[in-house]
């Protein structure tokens, strides 16, 4: 088998990988969920922090940090950082409750599929049709009642 054939065989049997259900699901999944990422971000950032900082007093999570070289003396992270190492503390705070929500509604999400699926499995099903044998000798009793 020459090399071009094995080539022409790799590249077959990887279309047929990559064209399967599982792996194109797969994608739309990675693509959404980033979507969805993006989403609570953002909700997190400019929705929740902010009605916890008014709540708390004008408390910003995104600038607690803990300065680990004497060199640092800015006040904000973004400046902190470019002077030297700091333990970011407040932004793995946002993070954990960004966690935190994507968790919540998640679950939320999952317990509502949960329920509309218990409710269509404990709904009756409708009696099934009788079979063109089984109307045919019904109509053949009927007639011969009468």
């Amino acid at each position: 088998m020459s090399v071009e054939d094995k080539g022409a065989r790799m590249l077959k049997e990887f279309r047929e990988f990559a064209m399967k259900g599982n792996v194109v699901d797969l994608a739309v999944g990675v693509i959404i969920g980033a979507a969805f990422g993006a989403i609570v971000t953002s909700l997190v950032g400019d929705v929740i922090m902010p009605i916890i900082g008014a709540v708390s007093g004008g408390l910003d999570f995104s600038n607690y940090f803990i300065p680990l070289s004497k060199a640092v003396t800015a006040t904000n992270l973004a400046d902190a950082k470019k002077q030297g190492a700091v333990l970011a503390y407040g932004s793995f705070l946002t993070l954990t409750i960004n966690f935190i929500i994507i968790a919540f509604v998640l679950f939320l999400v999952i317990r509502a599929m949960n329920t509309l699926k218990r409710k269509e499995e404990a709904a009756p099903a409708a009696p099934a049709k009788p079979s063109a044998e089984v109307e045919l000798l019904t109509e053949i009793r009927d007639l011969l009642k009468k």
